[in-house]
């Protein structure tokens, strides 16, 4: 008997993104808190796009579902988040198995288990939307990540990235320790940061809008999550910039 797509999806033991598939099936994971504040557009029509990090494919897929022509995922899957660090094992099967039941093909919808560092435009081509999500702090380098990224882009980057506007490890969790111009990033040698050992910097909001700024991105924006953050999760930035012509609307 063909295994359901309920149960295939149950499957496997850890699910990051939740991922609304056919037949009423939605993947069991909780990121994105929440899918509008990212800012993506709504109509991405014959956009190329780069999915930096794209670990399960929420945004690969959203990007194809609202018209992007084709889609690059990439994902080294270097971090791992779940308890039983089973993620790393699984690889893209999970994205796999979402891109089959969407009925995504390869020619729109390819994936390249690869490092951020080693992109270049000769091996892609370039892109009128970049996304970084959830990855620059999660990078050693992440200076080194902008300027690999930047010739990539030939029009717009979304980035989001956890920020230390509301909650700082080496000031104890406390709310309001640095202000809203400053410009500072703490390290984590160990998993100080929310017990992660692959969370390596993390930056204020505006640190992240300068550290863009410095790889060569102009009209660099940003935003919170919310202002009000509950808890170390949601205490997430965001921010959009251009590059070249052909920027997203």
């Amino acid at each position: 008997m063909t295994q359901s797509l309920s149960d295939r999806v149950a499957s496997f033991p850890y699910w990051y993104h939740r991922i609304e598939l056919p037949d009423g099936v939605t993947t069991p994971g909780f990121a994105p808190h929440c899918a509008e504040a990212y800012r993506v557009p709504l109509d991405l029509t014959g956009k190329r796009v780069l999915d930096i990090g794209a670990w399960d494919g929420f945004w690969t897929f959203e990007a194809l579902k609202r018209g992007a022509s084709e889609v690059i995922a990439i994902e080294d899957f270097s971090d791992d988040l779940s308890p039983d660090k089973s993620r790393r094992a699984t690889g893209w099967q999970q994205f796999d198995l979402c891109r089959d039941a969407l009925g995504f093909g390869e020619d729109r919808c390819k994936r390249l288990d690869l490092s951020l560092y080693d992109m270049t435009p000769e091996m892609l081509g370039t892109f009128d939307l970049v996304f970084f999500f959830g990855a620059i702090y999660h990078c050693r380098y992440p200076l080194l990540a902008l300027d690999r990224i930047a010739p990539l882009v030939h029009g717009t980057m979304i980035v989001e990235s956890a920020i230390l506007d509301d909650y700082s490890v080496y000031m104890g969790g406390r709310r309001g320790v640095y202000g809203n111009h400053d410009v500072v990033a703490e390290f984590y040698p160990g998993a100080q940061y929310g017990g992660v050992a692959t969370n390596w910097w993390v930056p204020t909001l505006q640190c992240l809008l300068a550290m863009i700024t410095a790889a060569g991105f102009s009209n660099v924006w940003g935003w919170k999550l919310t202002n009000e953050p509950e808890d170390i999760a949601v205490c997430r930035g965001f921010a959009r910039a251009d590059r070249g012509v052909g920027n997203a609307d």
